[in-house]
């Protein structure tokens, strides 16, 4: 039977006993890594992250601060994950765009017989409880990808995508509630009143 071999302390950061943390690892100033989490080398965490109980950072993924990865999470380098972002329980960020366990010989395939490719997620975004994006993908600054979508291609700034393949469906705001038309092309948030301009598909905030 294996056992679990206690993470070296790390100043101001708090890790569950049973968490395995690479020494290698960089984790942020008041982060937690809860039970059963897997941290591996050379991944960074930036500020005050949350890894959930049993969720996975895989080797050199980077996390921005503030960043919130739910229970059973995982997260396949080399994703890069920009400040706030949230990931749902059970979510996946793939990095193998054509997986296959062997060989067209049969071969049993290692890791120089592929290349991983990641996901990007920009600042702010959320990926809902076991939505699956598929890398390579980027997901936009602030966009909102719903619960159990399948995402297959890049996601825009403030877009709300659900189903499978993901669509866009909807505008959100950097509060995740969607946004209300005032007039062509002009959007409000009805949580913070922010205002916001559609254009050839692409939505910005207006400056206030």
């Amino acid at each position: 039977m294996s056992q679990v071999v206690p993470t070296a302390p790390r100043p101001g950061v708090r890790i569950q006993p049973s968490a395995d943390v690479d020494p290698r690892a960089h984790i942020g100033a008041g982060s937690s890594v809860w039970h059963l989490a897997q941290v591996r080398e050379d991944a960074v965490l930036g500020r005050d992250c949350i890894i959930g109980r049993g969720a996975y950072v895989g080797t050199g993924v980077t996390m921005g601060d503030g960043c919130k990865l739910q229970n059973y999470a995982l997260v396949y380098e080399p994703a890069v994950l920009g400040a706030g972002v949230f990931v749902g329980p059970a979510a996946v960020l793939t990095n193998d765009q054509y997986p296959r366990a062997v060989d067209p010989s049969g071969r049993v395939k290692t890791a120089d017989d592929w290349h991983a490719v990641g996901v990007v997620v920009g600042e702010g975004a959320a990926i809902g409880a076991r939505a699956v994006c598929v890398a390579p993908v980027r997901i936009g600054r602030w966009a909102t990808v719903a619960a159990g979508a399948v995402v297959t291609r890049d996601v825009p700034d403030f877009a709300l995508v659900a189903g499978v393949p993901a669509r866009r469906i909807r505008w959100v705001g950097r509060a995740g509630v969607p946004l209300v038309a005032q007039s062509a092309g002009r959007w409000r948030c009805p949580s913070t009143g922010a205002e916001y301009v559609e254009q050839n598909g692409t939505l910005t905030e207006v400056a206030r």
